[in-house]
């Protein structure tokens, strides 16, 4: 049977529906950042929620899979898994669902549906007068906010764990007796009254939680989210610790997780990020007329440091609270990273002087142009951690692509411009001797594998810390891509040993988990009790066959 011509004859009623055929379908939505174009039978876009139980009830009459996405922009991640039954794959495009209500403006309560993108909801808040921040990630501000949620995303802004924001959600589940309504909790259900209020305030629920069941699964399409928004800060400071000693690598852990932990609350999540990232960020590559392209080599990173005066290590975080909060925290850091290196705060006199040179006509002179460039840098982050979504981030993606350059005055899309990347997120304990372990780990697999080790940590909590590593490589060479791939699983698998944990993997890794676990054998008994025709993302976080 002709998908396609099925689901014209079946979604006829809801004339607001767009069907896409599957050519048309692959080169809208099939591209990703580390493989060739998905295929697809077929796309489906939505701008009416009734609709996702009449797709998934003839997915289930007609055995078709029903892969669902938000904005489509989990770069690095990816979100369309094959099917090994090789039936016919549709992909359900949620971006036209755009509501956002206030569920309390003065609690900072707001439901989104799944295409609310981060730019969305900030120009709602700013329109309507909301004194909170949108909960910004390095993606961009056209990625949606729901979605990052439920892959468990977290970002700088103080609520900085974004599924543990989540207060409230609504989901309508593949099985075909339970599609045809919305899943909401108990105490939803329970509750006689329109606004759904208590249930949107209480995360927890009565009963069994389940709403975490929908976070990196395949177990339900969630159609709404209530997220707790953080208000906006009456005071607030960005610092920077530029560590040129790279011997006091191990004393800077040990000052970030005494500040986390001392001072829970005021300090928002703290980067760490080496001075090879740091190159990445301000510098172009030099090897793009290589072919194919190096990494660049100590010699060349040292070269390009100095010329932008860039450290070893830069400790970049943010604090919030009324201004004597403010001001306490900032002569703690001074106190407590004197010994480290330079320390700045974004509301010093020097940067606001440096603000201000900054707007005379003299962008004839390089060293001008670098000093201009460096402090745009630095208010795209000012802004992210005041919580209005930007592109600081995007450009890194592009670092071996020799088509193209990014642009930031136009909307970046890595997948379209065909940029190559990967993400490996390990978790670590905040241990100083461990993350050098790691950080050498990582840089020896790497060059093994002719790619630039960019390490990025991120300090949620005082006693586990994120690395975000990325994997840039060129994604027109297909060499270069199975060695990108092949790193990816190197790192993995040697990562584990040494008790460098993955939190969230790409869909090209999920394949690879050890599935003979009592953890995964209780996955499989859930999704065959809600999908028992395995309909909704196969192979997405579960416990099906290698």
């Amino acid at each position: 049977m002709d998908i396609y011509l099925a689901l014209e004859e079946h979604l006829g009623e809801h004339p607001d529906t767009q069907l896409l055929p599957a050519s048309q379908a692959e080169s809208t939505y099939g591209g990703t950042t580390f493989s060739d174009n998905q295929t697809l039978a077929g796309a489906i876009k939505v701008t009416d929620r009734k609709v996702i139980p009449a797709v998934l009830s003839l997915a289930n009459q007609l055995n078709f899979v029903v892969h669902p996405v938000s904005s489509n922009k989990n770069w690095g991640y990816g979100s369309i898994t094959p099917d090994r039954a090789h039936r016919p794959i549709v992909l359900l495009d949620l971006s036209g669902l755009c509501h956002i209500e206030a569920s309390s403006k003065e609690l900072g309560l707001i439901t989104i549906e799944p295409g609310v993108t981060q730019q969305m909801l900030y120009d709602y808040l700013k329109k309507n007068n909301w004194c909170h921040m949108v909960p910004v990630t390095g993606a961009g501000p056209t990625c949606s906010i729901l979605s990052n949620a439920l892959e468990r995303g977290y970002g700088i802004t103080p609520h900085t764990d974004h599924f543990y924001a989540c207060t409230a959600l609504k989901a309508y589940l593949p099985h075909p007796d339970l599609c045809k309504h919305q899943y909401a909790s108990a105490i939803s259900s329970l509750d006689k009254t329109e606004t759904d209020f208590i249930d949107k305030t209480f995360k927890w629920g009565l009963g069994p939680y389940v709403d975490g069941l929908f976070t990196q699964s395949n177990l339900g399409i969630v159609s709404e989210m209530t997220i707790r928004l953080a208000k906006k800060p009456n005071a607030f400071s960005a610092f920077y610790i530029q560590v040129f000693d790279g011997e006091k690598f191990e004393e800077s852990v040990e000052f970030i997780r005494t500040l986390l932990e001392s001072q829970a609350g005021l300090v928002g999540s703290i980067n760490l990020m080496d001075k090879r990232r740091l190159v990445s960020m301000t510098c172009q590559n030099p090897n793009m007329q290589q072919s194919p392209i190096a990494p660049l080599t100590d010699e060349q990173v040292n070269s390009l440091a100095k010329s932008k005066r860039l450290p070893e290590w830069m400790i970049v975080g943010s604090i919030y609270g009324d201004q004597p909060v403010v001001n306490y925290v900032k002569k703690y850091i001074k106190r407590q990273a004197g010994g480290l290196g330079k320390v700045l705060f974004s509301d010093s006199p020097l940067l606001k002087f440096a603000r201000c040179f900054a707007r005379l006509p003299l962008d004839f002179i390089p060293a001008f142009r670098d000093i201009k460039a460096q402090l745009a840098s630095l208010e795209e982050g000012v802004e992210i951690m005041l919580g209005k979504p930007n592109q600081v981030a995007l450009p890194l993606p592009y670092w071996r692509n020799s088509t193209k350059k990014p642009d930031k005055s136009i909307t970046l899309h890595p997948a379209n411009d065909q940029c190559g990347l990967l993400w490996y997120a390990p978790l670590i304990a905040m241990n100083p001797s461990t993350l050098s372990t790691f950080v050498e780990f990582v840089r020896r697999t790497m060059l093994a594998f002719d790619l630039d080790p960019f390490i990025t940590f991120t300090n949620l909590k005082h006693d586990c810390i994120d690395s975000t590593v990325p994997l840039v490589f060129e994604k027109g060479d297909p060499v270069q891509v199975e060695k990108a791939h092949a790193c990816l699983r190197q790192l993995i698998d040697e990562g584990c040993k040494q008790g460098f944990v993955p939190y969230r993997l790409p869909v090209s890794e999920q394949a690879r988990l050890d599935k003979d676990t009592p953890f995964w054998k209780s996955v499989d008994v859930i999704k065959r009790a809600i999908d028992p025709n395995n309909i909704l993302s196969p192979g997405k976080y579960d416990a099906s066959p290698k």
